[in-house]
């Protein structure tokens, strides 16, 4: 028997909220740095482990790197979960998370396609995935006067989502969520000149498959779509973390030419992939980006309709 999928919004999901709510209480009281090492070294030792995220990761190395040594392993999963935590409690001290941005390097060859865009008011999608620290990159702009909204995914646990949007909305608006009013939201926003982040390193079961690093992952089109339709330049972007974790450089790489949907979505995985290669330990690899064996399950079933008379 199928196991009954829980509803969300009871009250499993308020003490679990009551719980990160207490862990973020306790982790404001300490000084930033040392905040960011503690709640780093939670997620890395007891939240990771718990949850099962380092087999996530391992599972998802194993994907696309098969044979790595286990130290590596070991070391890439140490690194992402220490960011996983970093970033969660980065976006609960904005003011702090503006100021950072303030004072590190903004950078890149597409900076100055950003600079002139801003001048002629020409509109512009950030591009980038859950590398390093978007949010710290967005800050980085704010700080110097950027209105840079953006699209983001609710949480499913609804009290949480409460104040983790409100963060967001917190950065700079406007700040939409995913869903057709959302998105309506934010073409009208990028129709009338505006600036707006878009992650798009997440599983879409309606994407189209584009190669990461070495394997399909389903990856939609309509960052494309929405630059084709107002114009908008599409620039990747990153927050590259320095070896310390808590200072970043936000980095603009050159603009993606305008063309064919898919072929803009490969340029823009082929450059996040170039930062993951470049440093792996700051790519979000607890998300399940591939999901093999759905693919090849959508994929016989689509072979199936084919030839379904």
């Amino acid at each position: 028997m199928a196991q009954k999928k829980r509803k969300h919004g009871g009250w499993q999901d308020r003490l679990v909220d009551y719980v990160i709510r207490a862990l973020i209480w306790s982790a404001l009281r300490l000084p930033v740095k040392r905040r960011l090492r503690a709640v780093g070294w939670l997620v890395r030792r007891v939240i990771g482990p718990a949850v099962k995220w380092d087999d996530r990761v391992r599972a998802n190395l194993d994907h696309v790197w098969p044979g790595l040594p286990e130290a590596r392993i070991r070391e890439i999963t140490n690194q992402v979960l220490d960011n996983v935590g970093r970033a969660f409690i980065e976006n609960y001290d904005v003011p702090e998370m503006l100021a950072r941005g303030a004072r590190y390097q903004v950078s890149g060859p597409g900076l100055a396609a950003v600079e002139q865009a801003r001048r002629d008011g020409t509109p512009v999608l950030f591009v980038s995935g859950h590398y390093g620290s978007a949010e710290c990159a967005r800050c980085a702009m704010v700080a110097r006067g950027y209105q840079i909204g953006g699209l983001i995914r609710p949480m499913s646990n609804p009290f949480f989502n409460e104040h983790y949007t409100k963060n967001m909305h917190d950065i700079c608006e406007p700040v939409f969520e995913q869903g057709r009013r959302g998105t309506m939201g934010l073409i009208k926003h990028i129709k009338s000149g505006g600036m707006a982040v878009l992650l798009f390193d997440i599983y879409d079961s309606s994407g189209v498959p584009i190669d990461f690093l070495g394997q399909p992952a389903p990856t939609v089109t309509s960052i494309a779509d929405i630059a084709l339709k107002t114009g908008a330049l599409v620039v990747p972007f990153f927050g590259v973390r320095h070896p310390d974790r808590y200072g970043f450089d936000a980095i603009f790489e050159e603009p993606i030419p305008h063309g064919d949907p898919v072929e803009m979505m490969q340029e823009a995985t082929r450059r996040l992939e170039a930062r993951i290669n470049a440093d792996p330990g700051q790519w979000m690899w607890i998300h399940r980006r591939w999901k093999p064996e759905r693919q090849a399950r959508n994929q016989r079933k689509r072979a199936a309709a084919k030839i379904s008379p």
